[in-house]
């Protein structure tokens, strides 16, 4: 009876986990508690995001502080997972093989930053056209090219249901819009003190070079494709003065994968399935999984509960910090998104480029609007676009990034267009 009752208890609290995961939970903990204390205790809140657990030790230059342990290394992790899932969306069974079928998501990619860009720019020559402050606010246009991964994925889960093709096609385009969005803050908001110096991208592609003889002497373990591989490719982005958050999207591509795409939410159980069907071979769940399911497996639980550290760090906005830049930020990433990634989609379709199978109309238009959900990396352009040490363009910094908290209001907007086109038509309907 013991037995039993640990055994009960084990599930309870394994249910607990899981349903944090599913929905966010420490991410969305992360934002709230950053804007209350961050409009409680603004100077205990700046105390603690720029601590430094290792006095004043620096690692090429950047000083070892709490932002950018979070920022620069761990995140590192949370892209890894993303492309995990990209490099199993495009295996035979994925939502976006043959590779051909990426194309229209990525052509949505490329409407998704042009389209907020433009409204950017738009609702800016509005708002301050004929003013001293246009071309200081002029230059936030890069804060809404870029969608929230995380919540984006969550919301899409919820309303699309996990397997439908809309969530993949939104993922690809998240992280590719993401990377794109990281691309700008490296050319257009270059840091004075460490400018950009591509030579050292050299050592990325070694880094790549490294990741494939690993993959071609059939190493099975992923630590040394992300500890080895891609240690030396966060050690070029840095050095060449690119974020080094995307590291390992150049390196998880090469790590062995299994021959069927099972998802990013699949249970080693499923993966096992998977694998059986493919290989007509039955495979212990737990063991002799390929290198890129055991990644996700083995990190994924420490990714989902370290994001509310990453909210925590980069969510702190004064409510009160709200004017034009705000309504701005806000509609370029609702409206310029939408309606960006729509229209760029369906060119890509009458191109003959067509949406994955499973997409309708009305799943991308729900789609664009929920790429609309900015809130982490849209907070993280706009420190660049308007950074502290320039006294003009600082006082746009509150109001912008409390137009990417506002973003998250997207999620009952998507909710609500999903329910009213009933987008849920998949699988999982029921």
């Amino acid at each position: 009876m013991g037995e039993d009752l640990s055994e009960s208890q084990g599930h309870n609290q394994g249910g607990v986990v899981n349903f944090l995961q599913e929905f966010s939970i420490p991410l969305i903990a992360g934002v709230i508690a950053a804007l209350i204390l961050a409009n409680t205790e603004e100077h205990l809140y700046h105390e603690i995001i720029h601590f430094k657990p290792f006095g004043d030790v620096k690692i090429f230059g950047h000083g070892l502080d709490i932002h950018f342990l979070i920022n620069d290394i761990f995140m590192v992790l949370f892209f890894g997972i993303a492309a995990k899932e990209i490099t199993e969306a495009m295996l035979p069974g994925g939502a976006l093989n043959p590779p051909a079928k990426a194309i229209n998501p990525l052509l949505g990619t490329i409407g998704g930053v042009v389209g907020p860009a433009g409204m950017y720019f738009l609702m800016t020559w509005v708002f301050y056209t004929g003013t001293p402050e246009y071309s200081i606010v002029a230059n936030g246009w890069g804060i809404p090219t870029a969608t929230d991964i995380a919540l984006a994925w969550l919301v899409a889960r919820i309303v699309f249901g996990k397997a439908h093709p809309a969530v993949n096609f939104l993922l690809l385009l998240a992280v590719a819009d993401d990377a794109i969005g990281l691309g700008i803050i490296a050319v257009f908001y270059p840091n004075p003190e460490h400018p950009v110096d591509p030579a050292y991208l050299l050592i990325n592609l070694a880094a790549m070079g490294l990741a494939y003889g690993l993959r071609r002497a059939e190493v099975q373990r992923w630590s040394p494709y992300i500890f080895l591989a891609g240690g030396a490719s966060w050690v070029g982005l840095i050095l060449a003065s690119l974020h080094p958050a995307l590291a390992l999207v150049l390196i998880v591509p090469f790590m062995p994968a299994p021959k069927t795409d099972t998802g990013l939410f699949a249970t080693m159980d499923d993966v096992a399935e998977a694998q059986e069907e493919s290989t007509g071979h039955h495979t212990d769940s737990g063991h002799g999984h390929s290198p890129l399911h055991n990644f996700e497996h083995d990190v994924k639980l420490f990714v989902d509960f370290g994001l509310f550290f990453f909210a925590f760090a980069n969510a702190g906005v004064a409510l009160a910090s709200v004017n034009e830049v705000t309504w701005i930020v806000l509609a370029a990433l609702i409206v310029g998104k939408t309606i960006g990634i729509t229209g760029f989609a369906m060119a890509g379709t009458a191109a003959g480029f067509p949406l994955p199978d499973g997409m309708k109309a009305k799943h991308l238009v729900v789609a664009g609007l929920i790429a609309g959900i900015g809130l982490t990396v849209a907070l993280f352009v706009a420190g660049e676009a308007f950074p502290s040490s320039n006294e003009s363009a600082a006082i746009f910094q509150g109001p912008a990034r409390m137009g990417a908290v506002l973003s998250g209001l997207v999620a009952f907007m998507a909710l609500a267009l999903g329910r009213l086109l009933g987008v849920k038509d998949g699988p999982e309907q029921d």
